[in-house]
């Protein structure tokens, strides 16, 4: 499942002759981004570039949504949690955390 546009290389799909990812032009299409405003995100990519992204998305949508969900049911399951791997710095992100959300007299 490839095309002027996409390429599979590694085990996933990225702009063809780039660096950046399908999952990031795609998440971005999903959040209601117009191709211009992809191009903001992403300055390497040319709009027919992202065009062509979307419209291999698009022509493949349940291919590409299930590759998503794997790729993100993949990474949940080896990720060890920040808590677990270093329990310090979580202590510290939490006392940050409850700084940030006390109300302010």
């Amino acid at each position: 499942m490839t095309s002027e546009y996409i390429e599979e290389r590694n085990g996933g799909y990225y702009v063809a002759g780039t660096r950046i990812s399908l999952d990031s032009v795609v998440y971005s299409f999903e959040r209601g981004n117009s191709p211009e405003a992809i191009q903001k995100e992403f300055p390497l990519l040319r709009l027919p570039q992202i065009y062509g992204a979307i419209a291999f998305y698009l022509d493949h949508q349940a291919e590409v949504r299930q590759y998503l969900e794997n790729e993100e049911r993949r990474i949940q399951e080896s990720s060890v949690a920040l808590s677990e791997d270093n329990p310090e710095l979580w202590r510290q992100l939490q006392r940050a955390r409850q700084e940030l959300t006390k109300p302010r007299q």
